[in-house]
């Protein structure tokens, strides 16, 4: 196809111009009419030459479109007119079958626009992008395109002035062999041939939707994937409905047949009934376009998911004290929390500009924020040549000109660059010094104490100890200088001390962090030098165990020496025991004999007795009475100290007992012409005591009131209940009792006056509290003696039998 045809085609449209001014000429020079002749000629050589020009045309093989304005909206094919043979025009219309558009030249172009296409280098392009350029850019095109069917089509695209034209070709139409074109497209189809069915087995198993689509966007193929998803029976009745997976999906096929190119997106669909996140491509083929779309839903909500950590990890690190920022492997700041914004005081501006490292240290510099360096530029580099290294980034410790002190790791981040850590330690390391001169100045107390100390971490190594501690264990103080091991503060000390098991429960408080074994522990190390240790851990709140050792070997043999002497003294009371039993069992039978046969002599057996005889006799009962009781006494106080007396308990009279103990001492106090007095409700009621050792109790603490008392005085027994408690109390007016005297008044042998064996009181105490009683006495000289017996209601006996 030459530049002839363009010829012919502006000769056509002058001779058409011509005649039109020719008639508007006749039209308006009527007054000329002798120019008519000329103007009638003029007329007919132009329409000679429309006739010759129209000819033409119908003689050409293939059509003819121009297009009036060049420019034109993308996707919108115009409206050109139409120029070619009745022949040519039906030939090109047989590929509109996809085409919508009503209008013959429209509908060839849309039919042509869906088939493979290549320029004359060979390279594929699309009709559709041609005609674009031609009409917006005026950029002429020449190109080929095959259809499936093996028809050859050429189309060129030119301008003319402000005009496009563009030549259409039919190849059958002009006679011209076709074997070339065919066989270039059995080339195309070789692959698919040997194997179709492979082929298509190919596509059917596919594990993604995939379709194909005509120029018209009419569904042509697709595989069951697809037809699952659309819910479609069968490809048939996919086809029939012209099912599309939504209308996105369509108008990405449309837009990729007019582009002439691939296409791509990621969108949410309905697929089976369930919104799904698919990733759809459409590639332009030969009459359409072909679309894959694969279900992305996991991988999508996996990524969201990864994208939720990310910030709640960022915003995680939003929250730490230490300033953190990530340099990308571009040194750009790619991230920074909070704290490294506030630590460096760096505008917002600054850092939304993502500044490279250098740029960053640079800022700081100019700001005075960087420790002082004699050469930055070399400092800079090294900071910077770090990216290079890829393990073992060292940590440094910043001084800054405002007294901060920083430390800050490094280390490769997993997406390349590196992450910048910055703790400020100023605080810490205030406070390290300060604990360093607290424990220099608690190390200098501790050498003053007598009491060895040790501190012990956690970790089991040494941390504190006195000069005691040293001395104590015959130690130097280098031995003991660093953190020395447990162990090895053991082996020094082994020498003196070797029972491992001992030392080894020392360790468990030291070492075990559980609460069973940080618990207090003490001991006892009997030593080899023969000296007594004695030790105690204590956990400490920082983690640490003190452990402590006193040296007690004085105090032991002190002990040793007392125990001996209350072994002594226990020894001697047994013995003492034994000696009243067995003395009071030995002068029971003769006292016998003796009260026996004065009993006679005074009832006069043997013959009548004068008065001094009988005197004498009196006396003799009444030390054999005296001495029989006192025996008896002896040994209720050996059975109570041996633990052997059993009390009968039993529902007792308190005012029978009352009056039967005073009766039982009424001939003593005729003696002494001392009266006894009563002071008692008859109907005070019952307790549950022993009646017999309650009657003892009364009958020890008057006999004891009458020997104390002279005529004149008086003695008074008073009982009354207070809240569960009987109170027997025995009151005398006699000469009282000294206040040195009162301590040792209810001891056993013990006796004021040397009138009696002391035994009295003594029971009387042992039976009251044998009842789960108690017994007082209050007295001052010259003003008599009251004893005070508390008494439950119910003895302690009586409430376990219960």
């Amino acid at each position: 196809m030459d530049g002839g045809y363009a010829s012919l085609l502006v000769a056509a449209g002058s001779a058409a111009i011509a005649l039109a001014s020719l008639l508007w000429a006749l039209r308006v020079t009527d007054g000329a009419r002798g120019g008519v002749d000329a103007w009638k000629k003029r007329a007919r050589e132009l329409e000679d030459k429309i006739v010759w020009a129209d000819a033409i045309f119908g003689a050409h093989p293939g059509v003819v479109l121009i297009w009036d304005e060049t420019t034109q909206s993308e996707g919108e094919w115009g409206t050109p007119r139409i120029y070619g043979s009745p022949l040519a025009l039906a030939s090109l219309l047989r590929f509109s079958d996809a085409a919508s558009a009503g209008e013959p030249a429209v509908r060839i172009l849309q039919g042509l626009s869906v088939f493979d296409a290549t320029d004359a280098t060979g390279a594929p392009t699309r009709l559709g992008a041609a005609l674009s350029r031609l009409r917006r850019e005026g950029m002429a095109f020449s190109l080929k395109i095959s259809t499936p069917d093996g028809v050859y089509v050429e189309i060129d695209g030119r301008t003319a002035g402000a005009r496009a034209v563009v030549w259409i070709l039919d190849a059958a139409v002009r006679g011209v062999e076709q074997a070339g074109s065919q066989g270039r497209f059995d080339n195309g189809r070789e692959v698919i041939a040997r194997d179709p069915a492979a082929f298509l087995e190919m596509w059917n198993d596919a594990p993604f939707m995939a379709w194909r689509v005509d120029g018209a966007l009419k569904l042509t193929w697709a595989n069951p994937d697809y037809l699952a998803a659309l819910e479609a029976k069968s490809l048939d009745q996919a086809l029939q409905r012209n099912l599309q997976l939504d209308q996105g999906a369509a108008d990405l096929a449309r837009k990729a047949i007019e582009n002439g190119e691939a296409v791509e997106e990621t969108r949410s669909a309905v697929v089976g009934g369930q919104l799904r996140t698919l990733r759809l491509r459409m590639s332009p083929v030969a009459g359409g376009a072909a679309g894959i779309a694969v279900d992305v839903t996991e991988s999508e909500a996996a990524r969201e998911q990864i994208a939720k950590q990310q910030r709640a990890h960022d915003e995680t690190l939003n929250f730490l004290a230490e300033g953190i920022a990530v340099f990308d492997a571009g040194k750009r700041l790619v991230f920074y929390n909070r704290a490294f914004e506030t630590m460096w005081d760096l505008e917002p501006s600054f850092l939304a500009d993502r500044p490279a490292h250098a740029a960053w240290l640079d800022y700081l510099k100019e700001k005075r924020k960087l420790p002082a360096h004699a050469n930055y530029a070399e400092w800079r580099a090294r900071e910077l040549a770090l990216y290079q290294e890829h393990s073992d980034l060292p940590e440094d410790l910043w001084v800054l000109p405002d007294g901060r002190m920083l430390r800050i790791a490094r280390q490769p981040h997993p997406s390349g660059g590196m992450l910048l850590i910055f703790s400020d330690i100023t605080n810490e390391v205030a406070l390290k010094s300060q604990y360093d001169a607290l424990l220099q100045t608690q190390k200098a107390a501790l050498d003053k104490l007598h009491e060895a100390v040790v501190v012990f971490g956690l970790d089991g190594r040494l941390k504190l100890s006195n000069a005691a501690f040293e001395a104590m264990w015959k130690l130097e103080a280098p031995q003991l200088s660093g953190d020395v091991p447990f162990d090895k503060v053991v082996e020094l000390c082994q020498p003196l001390f070797h029972d491992k098991a001992l030392w080894a429960q020392v360790r468990a408080r030291i070492t075990d962090p559980s609460p069973e074994a940080r618990t207090e522990y003490r001991g006892e190390m009997r030593r080899s030098d023969e000296s007594v240790l004695k030790f105690l851990t204590r956990p400490l709140p920082d983690g640490a165990t003190l452990v402590a050792f006193q040296d007690i070997t004085a105090d032991r043999r002190v002990e040793d020496a007392l125990r001996e002497r209350a072994e002594a003294f226990e020894q001697a009371d047994k013995l003492k025991g034994q000696f009243v039993e067995n003395v009071s069992y030995q002068l029971r039978n003769p006292l016998q004999a003796i009260y026996g046969n004065a009993e006679l002599l005074q009832a006069k057996v043997f013959g009548p007795l004068n008065d001094r005889q009988v005197e004498q006799v009196g006396a003799i009962i009444e030390a054999s009475s005296s001495l029989s009781k006192l025996i008896d006494n002896i040994l209720d106080v050996a059975m109570v100290e041996a633990g052997n007396v059993v009390l009968d308990i039993a529902p007792m009279d308190v005012y029978s007992t009352i009056a039967d103990s005073v009766q039982m001492a009424a001939s003593k106090a005729r003696d002494t012409e001392v009266p006894i007095r009563i002071k008692c409700d008859p109907k005070i009621g019952d307790i549950q005591a022993d009646q017999k050792r309650i009657t003892q109790v009364l009958v020890n603490l008057l006999s004891n009131a009458l020997r104390h008392t002279e005529r004149g005085d008086t003695i008074t027994v008073s009982a009354e209940r207070v809240e569960g408690v009987l109170r027997l109390t025995v009151q005398d007016t006699g000469k009282g009792m000294a206040f040195d005297a009162q301590a040792r008044a209810f001891d056993s042998f013990a006796s004021g006056d040397r009138r009696g064996a002391g035994l009295g009181l003594a029971l009387v105490r042992s039976f009251v509290e044998m009842h789960g009683g108690w017994v007082a006495l209050s007295s001052e000289p010259g003003r008599g003696v009251t004893v005070t017996c508390h008494l439950p209601a119910v003895a302690p006996a009586a409430r376990e039998a219960a």
